[in-house]
């Protein structure tokens, strides 16, 4: 069988099992099974592949039926440019989140300073290792309750050549105290926090719903329960003039502006997205 045919195969499946981008997601497929760039697929289409490569393309190719996120199927999601390598204990970074990049550089236009970042939920990293990134003489701390969330922002530190600027610590924002372990404060906090309704998380697409971490998307009853906890930890967190920059969901940005404004912090427009959604609140202390 050809890799022509290969590719085809899979991207019938993939269209019977109600997924776009087929074509484009089975080439992706079939170069990681065949140990080959996409452009290298192209030369060696009509050659006959060998069987290793349609068995792995087969075995990859079910597993995206099943509606498996291809980050985890590659292992790994572009982000502000940056390969992140990612697993099912963290959520597949998005381009949304860019947004968060977008506006702290924005308000942090002075790349040289000093900075003390925190990172709440620090998940792959792509917050708070871009940021680093981004400001050379920064250090951040990256909090998140899973152990295994942290291996995987461990290894993309040291991928990104960031680990002696960046501290991973243990800890739930959910249990008391969580933000005195943080030696506060910090001039810059950011945040992509739980905001789905714990009800809705179900209704989303099969790949969020069955496979991202549910801890890392359930917001509680109204989608707002991470938001309430920093807005109360925000006088320990925030230094004087430091800011707080948080994702949110579709339609939350009032409500969360009010919790912040509830806590004292100075709260600026929300910024879209690409999609023309307010996608981050930012708050001054």
């Amino acid at each position: 069988m050809t890799y022509d045919r290969l590719l085809r195969d899979a991207a019938t499946a993939l269209s019977a099992a109600g997924i776009d981008n087929v074509r484009f997601e089975a080439r992706l497929l079939l170069a990681r099974a065949a140990g080959l760039s996409v452009e290298q697929l192209v030369a060696h289409g009509a050659e006959a592949a060998p069987a290793p490569v349609a068995a792995g393309l087969r075995a990859l190719t079910a597993r995206r039926v099943r509606r498996e996120p291809m980050a985890y199927i590659l292992g790994e999601r572009e982000f502000w440019g940056l390969p992140f390598k990612v697993s099912p204990a963290v959520l597949v970074p998005r381009p949304d989140s860019e947004t968060v990049i977008e506006t702290v550089l924005a308000l942090m236009p002075a790349r040289a300073q000093p900075l003390r970042l925190l990172d709440l939920g620090v998940g792959s990293g792509c917050l708070l290792l871009t940021l680093l990134r981004e400001y050379p003489n920064a250090t951040g701390i990256g909090l998140d309750a899973s152990e295994a969330a942290l291996a995987v922002t461990e290894g993309n530190a040291q991928a990104l050549g960031v680990a002696a600027r960046a501290r991973l610590v243990r800890g739930d924002w959910r249990l008391p105290d969580w933000e005195k372990a943080l030696a506060g404060p910090f001039d810059l906090v950011v945040s992509n926090p739980p905001y789905i309704e714990a009800s809705a998380i179900d209704r989303l697409m099969p790949e969020v719903a069955r496979f991202e971490p549910r801890e890392a998307l359930d917001g509680g009853p109204d989608g707002l329960a991470a938001y309430h906890r920093i807005a109360a930890a925000a006088a320990a967190l925030v230094a004087p003039g430091g800011h707080l920059v948080v994702e949110a969901g579709e339609g939350q940005a009032i409500e969360i502006s009010r919790i912040f404004e509830s806590a004292g912090l100075a709260v600026g427009s929300p910024r879209k997205d690409l999609s023309g959604i307010d996608r981050v609140v930012h708050a001054q202390q």
